[in-house]
């Protein structure tokens, strides 16, 4: 009898041992191939780590490439959060940290939220500006290694280097070794993007390239815009749709000077409308966005609270300005001699940057007033250091303002009121302790949308301008496809 009952035992705990071993193996075989298969992937992970947590690997840690925040740094590879491939859905209806996230996409570029084709334009166009130059024949540099990309330079030539983030960021788009994208994703057809990507280095030919040299009878940055133009025109993507699904880079106000009429039809990516006319640059087909900041991000840990910030409001820069910024010189003589009031002159020069950094730091409002156009760098550096931005600018566009709502951790002071005598410090101490906190601690929550870094993060800087620029191509799309629903009867007519 005990035998019996010993060999039934016995045939269990075979018949149990291979009905795990079968449900570990069923249920690796599903995760393998859960891109094909009708179970969600974060189901099919969480069998394997209720039955097995062998099995369960989760995302290493990838290596990340960020400039640092002072020119004098080498570029290198940090240990930084990896590339996630995972994003979750943001809830619009909801003022969270996550403007940037979106819904899961892989390196399949017909699940990526945008594809987008770039030319192969010849390196004196993008990289070669930085001094590279490549082996014969070849376009673009080795991204994967920081030893073959070249440095951006550094001083104010840094504040309108997106040119050179966006399109790293597409290189690197098909590069196993940086995870799968959630955003752009670069396609190697035209036929099968949302949006062709013109790779100039429209900001630094300018600020480089502008003047004349020796015997130069045109500068080396309206040659480039020339050939540009001659190129773009010549390209059937181009002649398609007359330039409307193209995005062109032209942060610095004075970048594609000679261009841009010509290159007008296409979409911008710019600072602000203060150097275009209305018909050639609007909010209804251009994008905005930030510069890059040039003091360093504070981490939210070592941010200073409202006690700890002795200065009431700051502000450092230029003072005499053309055009929109003579408010500078008026409320320089109105707050010069203020208690617990910082304005002065500055600039990038000697200690200029270090200075701003721990005067920022130390602040509890800092003033982003109009210059020579609407907007400045200024702001975001206000934005990483977590001092509240006062925006006395009347004709500002803000970067990512459809996701973001700038007054939960900025204040908006119009340019009349700003030079009332009294008007503006009465402001700024009516805001007490409880108020200011509030903007300031959802200033550390959205610091990360305005960081340029390589390889890109979710909801940084770069994923954020590709997230702005799929909402402007839908919108595109829509005009388009009403614009050609009598075309079939229009071409029937004209035969």
């Amino acid at each position: 009898m005990s035998e019996k009952i010993m060999v039934h035992s016995r045939f269990i705990f075979c018949v149990m041992l291979i009905s795990m071993f079968l449900l570990v193996l069923s249920s690796l075989f599903l995760l393998q191939f859960s891109s094909h298969s009708l179970i969600p992937r974060s189901v099919l992970e969480l069998i394997l780590v209720n039955n097995s947590s062998l099995y369960f690997m989760p995302n290493l840690k990838r290596e990340q490439i960020i400039l640092p925040p002072y020119p004098s740094e080498d570029l290198k590879f940090q240990s930084q959060k990896t590339r996630e491939s995972d994003c979750k859905v943001s809830n619009s209806n909801q003022k969270i940290s996550h403007a940037g996230q979106q819904m899961n996409m892989v390196s399949n570029p017909t699940r990526a939220l945008l594809r987008v084709f770039m030319y192969d334009l010849p390196p004196e166009f993008h990289f070669g500006l930085l001094g590279w130059k490549g082996s014969m024949n070849q376009t673009w540099p080795e991204v994967d290694n920081p030893k073959h990309i070249p440095r951006y330079p550094g001083g104010l030539n840094l504040q309108h280097s997106l040119e050179y983030w966006l399109t790293l960021d597409l290189l690197s788009s098909n590069n196993a070794k940086f995870g799968e994208p959630c955003t752009a994703i670069r396609v190697q057809d035209s036929s099968q993007a949302d949006v062709i990507f013109v790779p100039f280095f429209s900001s630094l030919s300018y600020n480089r390239h502008s003047k004349l040299h020796g015997e130069e009878k045109v500068s080396v940055n309206k040659m480039l815009q020339d050939r540009l133009v001659q190129f773009l025109m010549g390209q059937k993507e181009w002649q398609r749709s007359g330039g409307k699904d193209h995005l062109i880079v032209a942060h610095h106000p004075n970048s594609l000077l000679d261009a841009r009429k010509k290159l007008g039809s296409a979409m911008l990516v710019l600072a602000d409308f203060g150097r275009y006319p209305v018909e050639l640059a609007n909010i209804n087909k251009d994008i905005i966005a930030p510069y890059r900041h040039l003091v360093g991000t504070i981490p939210r840990a070592e941010s200073a609270s409202y006690e700890d910030r002795t200065t009431l409001v700051y502000f450092q820069g230029a003072i005499y300005r053309k055009d929109g910024g003579a408010i500078r010189q008026e409320l320089f003589y109105l707050l010069k001699d203020e208690k617990d009031v910082h304005f002065a002159f500055g600039s990038i020069g000697g200690n200029g940057i270090n200075q701003a950094s721990q005067g920022m730091a130390l602040s509890k409002f800092c003033l982003n007033i109009a210059g020579d156009t609407p907007s400045s760098n200024r702001l975001f550096d206000a934005i990483v250091s977590h001092c509240v931005p006062v925006i006395i600018s009347d004709e500002i566009e803000l970067p990512f303002e459809d996701v973001l709502d700038y007054s939960d951790f900025s204040l908006f002071v119009r340019a009349s009121d700003a030079i009332k005598k009294g008007y503006l410090l009465n402001l700024l101490r009516s805001i007490k302790r409880k108020e200011w906190t509030k903007m300031w601690e959802r200033l550390k929550e959205i610091t990360h949308h305005f960081e340029y870094q390589y390889p890109s993060q979710p909801g940084d800087a770069v994923n954020m301008i590709w997230q702005q620029v799929a909402r402007k191509m839908s919108s595109m799309r829509f005009n388009l496809h009403r614009k050609n629903r009598y075309r079939r009867s229009q071409l029937v007519k004209t035969n």
